[in-house]
Parts: C-alpha cells; sequence; structure tokens
C-alpha cells in the first residue's frame, strides 16, 4: 500500500472527483490535520440534506415494497446491477426534484392511509359501544322534561325487569320509577330510568348504590342514527383508502427511477464527505490517501486524464488500509477471511491457505461426486447467464470450487447420488452390485472403512494444524522473532510430527517408533527449557517448561475436531442412500417409476440444502477455530476506496464492481 497525493486547480475538482470515484483505485484519508495555508470546507449542510433526500427515497421505495412487491424471479438475486453510461448519472441527477416529489406524495397518501386507519378503529370503538344503545329511541343525552328525571346509563350486571326493581326497592322504597331494560349480558345492564324531577337526587343515589354510569359518549341523536352516520363515515373512508392505494400503486411505475435517485444521493453524499477531507485554498485543492501499489501508475493516468495535477507517491504508514489481493483460485475466498477479520500488517494473507483447505475439506464432508457435478453446472450456469457482481460473483466461483473437490472426494468415497448407480442396476436387472464393485477404481466405502476415513481425518487436521503453525513461524521470522519462531512454534510443531511418526509406527515397524520416539522426546525436552524462559530463577523457568507440556491436551482436542471430516461425509451419503431406497419401494411399475422420480429428487434435494450447509458451516469452524488460531491476528482496516457505491447501477468502464 502506498500514501498519495493529488494536488490540483479547484476549478478541477468535481471532474476529478467523479473520476477518482468511478475508477475506485484510492481510499481518502480522514481526519488528517488541515496542512498550514490550506483550510476545509464544511459540506455537513449539503451531506445531511442529500441523507435526508436518500431517506425519503427509501421511506417510499418501503411502502412500494408493501403495497405493489416487485415481481422477481427465484434467481433474480444472482443477476448484477444494471450498466449505464456516465452520462446517464446527469440525466438523473436533472430529474431527482421530480421523483423526490413522486417520493413525498407516495409518503403523504401512505400518510393519508395511516390517518384513515386511525379513524377507523376510532368509529369501530363507537359502533362498539353504540350497539347496546341500538333499541333507544331517544339520544343518549336526553334532558329532564319539566316533570320526569330521564337517567341513562349502564350497571355492572345482569338484571331483568323482576331483579332491577326488587333492587331498586330495596335501595329506596319511597322512590316512585319506571324502567326499560335495552340490553343485558353477563357484565352488564343498559338502562333507562324515569322519575319524578323532585325525586331525581333520590334516584341518582339509588342508582348509583347499584354501580349507575352514564354513557362515554353521549350523542344528541337517536343511537340508530348516528350508527347510520358513523357507518356511512366509515364507508367513505374505505373508499378514500382504497383510492389512496391505488395510487400508490399507479407510482410504481416511478420504482427504478426512485431506485436510481435513491443511488445517486448515494453517491452525492459521498462525493461530499470526501470535499470535507480535502485541504483547500482559493485555487488549489490536496486529497491526501492511500493507493495499492499495483495501482498506482493506474491512478496516474487517471488523474492525468481528468486534470492537471501532480500526483506524489510515499510509502504507506502503519494506519494504512488493507487491501487482499489473490489469483482466481483463492480469490473466491477472501469474504471467509474478511468475515473473520481483515489481517493487519504483522499478518501474511491466510486467503491461499484457507481457499485450498476450504475446498478440501467442504468436498470431503459433501462428499458425493453428483452433488459437486450439480453444483459446478449450476454455478457455471447463474455466472453464465445472471452476470452478476463482484461478491456474488465470488459466492458462485466459491461454490463452484468447492464442488470441483466434491466430485473428487465423491469419487474417492463412491458416492453419486449415494449409491444411486447400484440401486438403478439392481432395479432394473435384479441382480445385486455395490458400488465398489460397480466403479473400476479403488474406493473408500464411508460405512465399511470408517476407521481408515477417521485416521485419514486426523492426518489431514494435523496437516492442517501445522500449516497454521508454519505460518506462525513464517511471522515470527518475518518480525525477526527468532526465539518465538523457533521455541514457541518449531518445537511444537516438531512434536507433532514426532507423535505423527509414532501413529505411524505402529503400522510401519519398530524402527519407525524408535524414530517418533526420538523426535518426540527431543522436542518435549526443547520444550521445557524454552518455555519457562520468561520465568526468574532456574526452578521457575523449569516448572514453566514442564507446565506448557499440558498444551498438549489442546492439540489433542483440536486433532478430534477433525472427525466430523469422517461424521459430515457418513451422513451425506447415508441420507443419500437412505431416499434412494426409499424411491425403490413400489417397484418398476409406472406408478412406482413416477414415486421414484419423486422421492428421488426431493430427497436428494433435502440431502442438498441439509448438507451443504453443515459442510459449510463446519469446515468454517475448522479454519477459524483449529487453523486461525495459530497464527492468525487480524484487526487490520479492509481497503475501502472512493467508489460507486450504488445498488441499482454501476457505470460502464467504472471500477466498482
Amino acid at each position: 500500500m502506498k500514501s498519495v497525493r493529488i494536488i490540483a486547480l479547484k476549478k478541477d475538482r468535481k471532474r476529478l472527483l467523479e473520476h477518482l470515484q468511478d475508477s475506485a483505485l484510492v481510499q481518502v484519508k480522514k481526519g488528517k490535520q488541515v496542512s498550514e495555508g490550506f483550510q476545509r470546507i464544511d459540506k455537513s449542510p449539503q451531506i445531511k440534506q442529500f441523507e435526508r433526500n436518500a431517506e425519503i427515497t427509501e421511506q417510499a421505495l418501503n411502502i412500494l415494497k408493501k403495497l405493489s412487491p416487485e415481481k422477481k424471479g427465484l434467481l433474480a438475486s444472482f443477476k448484477g446491477r444494471k450498466e449505464i453510461d456516465p452520462d446517464e448519472i446527469g440525466r438523473i441527477a436533472a430529474e431527482s426534484a421530480k421523483i423526490l416529489g413522486v417520493c413525498q406524495k407516495i409518503i403523504t397518501l401512505e400518510k393519508q392511509r395511516a390517518d384513515y386507519a386511525a379513524e377507523q378503529i376510532r368509529i369501530r370503538t363507537s359502533l362498539a359501544q353504540l350497539e347496546p344503545w341500538k333499541k333507544l329511541d331517544i339520544p343518549l343525552n336526553t334532558k329532564d322534561t319539566p316533570t320526569t328525571a330521564v337517567l341513562i346509563g349502564t350497571l355492572p350486571k345482569a338484571y331483568d325487569d323482576i331483579t332491577l326493581s326488587e333492587a331498586l326497592a330495596t335501595e329506596c322504597p319511597d322512590l316512585v320509577f319506571e324502567f326499560e331494560i335495552l340490553h343485558t349480558s353477563a357484565t352488564m345492564t343498559c338502562v333507562v330510568l324515569f322519575a319524578p324531577k323532585k325525586q331525581r337526587e333520590l334516584a341518582e343515589k339509588s342508582l348509583r348504590t347499584l354501580g349507575f354510569s352514564q354513557p362515554i359518549n353521549p350523542t344528541s341523536r337517536t343511537p340508530q342514527v348516528k350508527s347510520k352516520r358513523l357507518q356511512d363515515k366509515s364507508d367513505d373512508l374505505r373508499r378514500k383508502d382504497e383510492e389512496a392505494e391505488q395510487e400508490i400503486i399507479r407510482l410504481t411505475e416511478y420504482r427504478e427511477k426512485i431506485c436510481n435517485t435513491q443511488d445517486y444521493f448515494e453517491l452525492r453524499i459521498e462525493k461530499y464527505k470526501v470535499i470535507s477531507e480535502l485541504d483547500q485554498t482559493g485555487h488549489v485543492f490536496v486529497l491526501n490517501g492511500y493507493v495499492p501499489e499495483e495501482d498506482c501508475a493506474k491512478l496516474q493516468a487517471v488523474c492525468e486524464k481528468a486534470a492537471t495535477c501532480v500526483v506524489e507517491f510515499e510509502d504507506a504508514d502503519e494506519d494504512a488500509p488493507i487491501k487482499l489481493k489473490n489469483n482466481r483460485f483463492a480469490e473466491p475466498a477472501q469474504s471467509i477471511v474478511t468475515m473473520y477479520s481483515t489481517p493487519s500488517h504483522a499478518d501474511i494473507d491466510p486467503t491461499p491457505v484457507l481457499a485450498f483447505f476450504f475446498y478440501f475439506f467442504f468436498g470431503m464432508m459433501f462428499s458425493d461426486a453428483g452433488y459437486g457435478l450439480l453444483m459446478i453446472i449450476v454455478t457455471t450456469i447463474l455466472l453464465k447467464v445472471f452476470k452478476p457482481d463482484k461478491a456474488m460473483r465470488n459466492n458462485l466461483r466459491l461454490f463452484r470450487n468447492c464442488g470441483i473437490f466434491t466430485v473428487f472426494w465423491g469419487l474417492v468415497f463412491g458416492s453419486i447420488f449415494g449409491d444411486a448407480p447400484a440401486m438403478f442396476y439392481k432395479m432394473f436387472t435384479g441382480n445385486e452390485i455395490t458400488m465398489k464393485e460397480l466403479l473400476p477404481w479403488p474406493i473408500l466405502d464411508t460405512q465399511k472403512d470408517a476407521l481408515m476415513i477417521m485416521i485419514l481425518s486426523i492426518a489431514l487436521g494435523l496437516v492442517h494444524i501445522l500449516v497454521g503453525m508454519g505460518c506462525k513461524f513464517y511471522v515470527c521470522m518475518k518480525q525477526k522473532e527468532y526465539a518465538k519462531a523457533f521455541f514457541d512454534t518449531g518445537f511444537w510443531m516438531l512434536l507433532l510430527c514426532g507423535f505423527a511418526v509414532l501413529a505411524a509406527g505402529m503400522a510401519a515397524g519398530q524402527i519407525v517408533i524408535y524414530i517418533g520416539a526420538g523426535i518426540s522426546i527431543a522436542a518435549a525436552v526443547g520444550l521445557i527449557l524454552t518455555q519457562g524462559r520468561g520465568k526468574k530463577g532456574i526452578f521457575g523457568k523449569l516448572i514453566g517448561g514442564v507446565a506448557s507440556l499440558y498444551d498438549i491436551t489442546s492439540y489433542i482436542s483440536d486433532l478430534l475436531s477433525y472427525s466430523r471430516l469422517l461424521a459430515l461425509g457418513l451422513t451425506t451419503g447415508v441420507m443419500a442412500q437412505v431416499f434412494n431406497m426409499l424411491s425403490t419401494l413400489f417397484g418398476t411399475s409406472i406408478p412406482g417409476i413416477i414415486f421414484m422420480i419423486v422421492i428421488f429428487v426431493a430427497g436428494h434435494l433435502i440431502t442438498i440444502g441439509l448438507n451443504a450447509l453443515g459442510s459449510y458451516v463446519h469446515t468454517m469452524r475448522l479454519q477459524y477455530v483449529e487453523m486461525f488460531s495459530k497464527f492468525y491476528e487480524g484487526g487490520g482496516k479492509p481497503f475501502e476506496p472512493f467508489s460507486v457505491k450504488s445498488k441499482s447501477f454501476k457505470t460502464k468502464g467504472s471500477n466498482d464492481d
């Protein structure tokens, strides 16, 4: 990585920044102190305005998505962004005010619909409150007449004419009254009571004793009339809501333009953030940033094409970001590395090592040649037909490479859609045959040769761990930490190799056992003599060295983790064979053939889905936990260039992919 300083005339700033954004070659330094004689322009008001505009477009798109979801095919997510001419961005900018108006209209219509919905809730509540009073032919707020008191309300339990009369008579024997019960339920009685006006207070007191309460919203119209008006208002609100919804749906024709406008605002936000980081005078500006060393010539050419400027390169400081660069084989696995952490300047790029082992272990766990071939075919078609963007393209290549190794291990284990060839052979000939007999090369049966595959898994795990420790050895040597390299890493590698030779000696003979024992003892002595070197005193150093040997349990635990290579491979094969067996239950009749096709296809799709996911997760775990823990620190800052970060389009000739 190189530091770069670009000095140009202020009049060329717009053109130069546009070219730099399209090229995606330089990451602008942020937070650096302003150089003497220069100043920085605060663009936060413009940035906030663009952010508000982008938020408005996002709200509009969410509303459109809810009311009129975009009809996308199952494979639409693989499709790359639309490629447009750079001049098209200018046309998008010119139309942005109009599109913002459309977005505001969509948002306003949705707010109206929200108001209508809230009003409908209030109407439903009022109708529910009026429902018990439907039989009442006078308004709920009817006043007293000159001679008669009118009391309308509810009692908190069920009454009939007899029980209510008895209750009122018991409470006040002197009260003269007439009443009508309009509605009764288990928890409420709606009643209207008439009494002489001079006994109003007496009537109110008696009713209060029974828990009487007046209606919450008494009306000046009869309940039936009020209910009719509320229902008419509800129907009118429903009509208006439908009209607003249809108007929003009609505006879905602007969806693509809204997406483009949103991206335009995002581009402007990025651009103005960069302008805020520039050192400027009245006539000149200076851009400080980072550029990958291999892109220096490209950046020089871009700058000279866009403006008259001076471009200066120098070695980057320790705060420089990291850009991973790998060949076509390893590049798809970069996402696995960055998902864990970007390497720091002290690390090596683990992608090439991780890529090989990731593909290798995934293939061993998925371990079916038929499934691997399907992965290769499907990912290749998706790459050719949909031309996806870089991130998706690398993901597809990752699984295509995994598919290649899956084919390899499937042939090693003799698994082609489980035992499908042998199953079909038996089904249509009636003769028993095994995959080992059918295939012209020697195979390892995951069920019959499980012990051998377990030994192979542990051996591969040992190689994997030793490679990780070898990376640590290299890093220590690169940093001139020779004691750490030889004592803390080298002796452990030697000890593990000694144990491996010991294990091999059980099959190879006594001499190999002696060699393995000699290597192991020498390594153990080396660890005892060196691992306590940070302690004080000879006794402390010796105790520290002896105690360090306890770490062997950690390495044994790590090695046992690789038994999952056998477990996942066995699971894939067994599930495939079970579905193969189920598919043959009804023989070779026409219904049996139909049943076979359905079960065969569905069963193997289930097997692929479950075991591909399991293989992916467990392979990633082996990389992160077993290998990365041996040497990888991470914590680096990823290279994030000034680029066209758009969701819906990319410009022709840009380097943002």
